[in-house]
């Protein structure tokens, strides 16, 4: 019988962030995910939960990008 791969049981725990960019929706998530790089360990995926916008004189002002991080809990 072939053996199987060792795989871990891990826990993930999820935190919320909101980016902001005057440029692109891209450009908010980046900011988001660099921002929590410097202080959280383990980031393994995000997920877009809801985007937001300001406008000024017809034209996007601004980007609200709402997303959850998970990242893994070392135990």
């Amino acid at each position: 019988m072939p053996e199987k791969p060792n795989m871990k049981n891990h826990v993930y725990k999820l935190i919320e962030l909101t980016g902001t960019s005057t440029t692109t929706i891209e450009d908010a998530v980046e900011k988001a995910i660099q921002r929590a790089h410097k202080t959280i360990k383990n980031l393994c995926w995000f997920q877009v939960v809801e985007t937001r916008g300001a406008i000024t004189k017809g034209k996007v002002d601004h980007w609200q990008v709402t997303i959850k991080v998970g990242f893994t809990v070392e135990g």
